[in-house]
């Protein structure tokens, strides 16, 4: 056979090997704009005594709405997706050029895991790019799509990437295959009530469920658009909440963001605490808003959603805006037998490492270690307010105040219940220390929002 018959026969393989997997990257990226890389990568599998089609994983670089990104993508038509060494060398080649260029990565990983016959030489191609993705966090930001079932170490890439996106009834995640932890545990469960994002809802790894990879192509342009542009012209500089005047709910929080803006994250995961990408008046921001209430608990869980959206934001040079309603640490035995300390601990590091603005809205209350993480001052938050309905104190209620003291035998109740009564908890108190620099009227709060990011703007 000729040299040139040989590269069509080639070239036809491999698009007969990698159809499926091909169809799924073009419904992510715009119309023609992907180049493949190490198109021609073979290595026999001696085990099965197969050539592994380009390594069983698709590489190259494409657009999406324009915006440039590196494509890694697992072809599970071969050797079931297994990863070899060979595989693991040509994505990290793809993710040294995406390094050099500072471009964003995106994975579709559809795997059971090693192929068989590799050994030890598998395992340590696992560990080149998976402390590659680790080294790569913060500068390059990396988009994982379960696309698939994905069983084994390369799982461990969800807990590193800054998005992950489950494919409603077809996602599923786990490092080992649903049938070993049905064996272990001595029970018989499906693979989703194992490593879908349902089954995994405890573990913090989904941050969207979605139905396609059409609804991915949209997110994905959303979110680059937010981190890659800080600010754009709006129209929305003076705009009026009325709702915020009334008792607030989420719908009126949404409206502190552009319209169409608000992108929230993670959300069947600790749900009191919501996290969102947006705009305000045109700035790109990062916002964490207190479910509205009787105010929010602190819990291991929910402090450590907190402490890795704070981990983005600081990443990527965000603005942390916290709109807080906050008790403090919920007191039950469970959290206090959980980290929930060391995850508290761990956020207030992030955040003295965040270096765009840091806004504190109390709308709600903040109550002990509630105002001290999300609203001090010394907390080194560059403004903070309060709604005029707030409520800043050391104790929730007067009771709390007694029971705190109920050993003090030189406590008196009288001053106590005067001291934590309503009307003490008034944010006035802690404006007059110099704490809170303004007093608002809620419904006016995105005008001062705006006011404070333009000032602070780097």
């Amino acid at each position: 056979m000729d040299k040139i018959s040989l590269l069509q026969k080639r070239k036809q393989d491999l698009l007969n090997a990698g159809a499926d997997i091909r169809k799924d990257i073009m419904a992510l990226i715009d119309e023609d704009s992907f180049v493949e890389l190490s198109t021609f990568s073979f290595s026999k599998n001696d085990f099965y005594g197969e050539e592994a089609q380009g390594e069983g994983v698709v590489t190259g670089f494409a657009t999406i709405n324009d915006y440039p990104f590196y494509i890694i993508a697992q072809n599970p038509a071969v050797l079931l997706g297994g990863v070899s060494k060979a595989a693991c060398e040509k994505i990290e080649k793809c993710l040294n050029q995406a390094e050099k260029a500072s471009t964003p990565v995106i994975w579709l990983l559809s795997s059971y895991g090693v192929q068989l016959g590799e050994g030890v030489n598998v395992l340590e191609g696992l560990a080149t790019l998976i402390l590659k993705s680790s080294q790569l966090k913060g500068s390059v930001v990396q988009y994982l799509i379960v696309n698939g079932e994905v069983y084994g170490q390369l799982s461990v890439l969800a807990g590193i990437c800054d998005f992950t996106y489950f494919i409603d009834k077809k996602s599923v995640l786990a490092v080992n295959s649903p049938l070993v932890i049905s064996a272990a545990n001595g029970v018989n469960v499906s693979k989703f009530q194992v490593g879908s994002a349902e089954g995994l809802k405890n573990a913090n790894l989904a941050t969207f469920v979605v139905k396609d990879l059409g609804e991915i192509k949209s997110s994905i342009a959303e979110i680059t658009e937010i981190i890659s542009v800080p600010v754009i012209d709006s129209d929305e500089l003076n705009e009026v909440i009325p709702e915020l005047d009334k008792a607030p709910d989420m719908a009126s929080f949404l409206k502190v963001f552009d319209k169409d803006t608000a992108i929230e994250l993670g959300v069947g995961y600790a749900s009191e605490l919501k996290c969102y990408l947006g705009r305000v008046g045109g700035i790109a921001v990062a916002a964490v808003v207190f479910e509205y209430g009787t105010g929010v608990e602190l819990t291991a869980q929910n402090m450590r959603k907190l402490k890795d959206f704070a981990e983005f934001a600081s990443c990527y040079g965000l603005p942390y805006v916290t709109f807080v309603n906050s008790l403090g640490i919920k007191a039950d035995l469970a959290t206090n037998n959980s980290p929930v300390l060391k995850e508290i601990a761990e956020y207030v590091s992030i955040l003295d490492c965040i270096d765009a603005a840091k806004i504190s809205v109390i709308y709600g209350k903040a109550i002990g270690l509630g105002y001290t993480l999300f609203a001090a001052k010394s907390m080194g938050y560059d403004y903070s307010y309060a709604f005029a309905n707030g409520k800043i104190a050391l104790f929730d209620s007067v009771q709390g105040a007694e029971i705190e003291y109920a050993g003090d035998k030189k406590a008196d109740k009288a001053k106590l219940a005067e001291k934590y009564a309503d009307e003490n908890s008034d944010p006035v108190n802690a404006a007059k220390g110099g704490y809170i620099d303004n007093i608002i009227q809620p419904s006016l709060v995105k005008q001062y929002l705006i006011a404070s990011l333009q000032m602070l703007l780097k």
